[in-house]
Formats: C-alpha cells, structure tokens, sequence
C-alpha cells in the first residue's frame, strides 16, 4: 500500500483535500481529531515542527492508532492528513509527503469562515498559525517531496496531487 501523508498548518485546507480523495473513492484519514489525536501533558514542548499547542499540552497522534493504520495493507493508497508534534515519528513510513500552502489572506478567510472545526477564530489562535506559518512551514518543506497551493480551486488541488503521487 502506498502512503501518502498530507501537511500544512491549520486553515491550508488539509480536510477538504481528505474529503475530497475520499468522494473519489480513495481511502483516507483526517488525522486531526480525537479518533486519531490526544491532548497530553509538557513542559512547554518544542520540536522541529513547533512549539506545543498551548504551554502545558499538546495536541499530538495516538501513535499506537496511526501505528495500526499504517501497518494496514487493505488500499492501494492511503492518504493522510495531519501535522502533530510527534508526526516526525512517522515520516519513514511515507512514500510520499504532500505540503499543502496558502497564501496568509486565504489562510485568514479559510479560518475565519470554517464550519467544520473552530480552531483559528479567536485572535490568538490565528496569531498562532500566522507565526507558525513563519515557523514551522520552511521546515516542512524541507521534509515533503511536493508543495501545492491550495488556494486554487479544490478539485484543481486534488488532480494535482493525484498526479505526483501516480
């Protein structure tokens, strides 16, 4: 099984490319949310990909959960969408990693008009994901094989990203 793992930070669109996939009938993971992550305790964590989510916790891949998923072989591709701290763990069990960008206005809207998740709409929090973008976005370049923009439209991001990953 292939395993294609999508990342970016919050507002790029990592969601609505997993949706998408799946609508073409290819098997996916949004692994941003509880099924997937956990809330656990630091001492105001900082990695390569970022600081923690809040000073005393961080938002992180239930690794024995993600360790399952990518030992599975029930797909001819898996997509997966997620940037946690604690994704570095994972990265050799990629064959492909996706960075998904946008440019900070498209960032702003995507957040502030969101109904599927509401993390980006306090000031704080997109303070947080404009400096992560400074951040943490050159990092994960360095670590994907291809970047895409995705403020074009989506179904164009999809057949994109289809495309790299053959």
């Amino acid at each position: 099984m292939k395993k294609v793992l999508l990342v970016g930070i919050s507002g790029v669109g990592k969601s609505s490319v997993i949706t998408a996939l799946a609508g073409r009938g290819y098997k996916t993971v949004d692994a941003d949310t509880a099924e997937w992550c956990e809330w656990v305790a630091v001492a105001n964590s900082v990695d390569e990909f970022g600081s923690s989510v809040e000073p005393e916790r961080d938002w992180v891949w239930r690794e024995h959960r993600i360790s399952a998923l990518l030992s599975a072989n029930d797909a001819p591709i898996l997509f997966v969408a997620g940037t946690p701290t604690n994704v570095v763990k994972f990265l050799p069990q990629f064959d492909s990693i996706i960075l998904l960008s946008a440019p900070d206005p498209f960032i702003v809207e995507r957040l502030a008009t969101r109904t599927t998740n509401s993390y980006g709409k306090q000031s704080y929090e997109l303070a947080r994901v404009l400096g992560l973008k400074q951040e943490v976005e050159a990092r994960l370049r360095r670590i994907a094989n291809y970047e895409l923009d995705t403020s074009i439209p989506l179904d164009e991001v999809v057949d994109t990203l289809l495309r790299l990953v053959g």
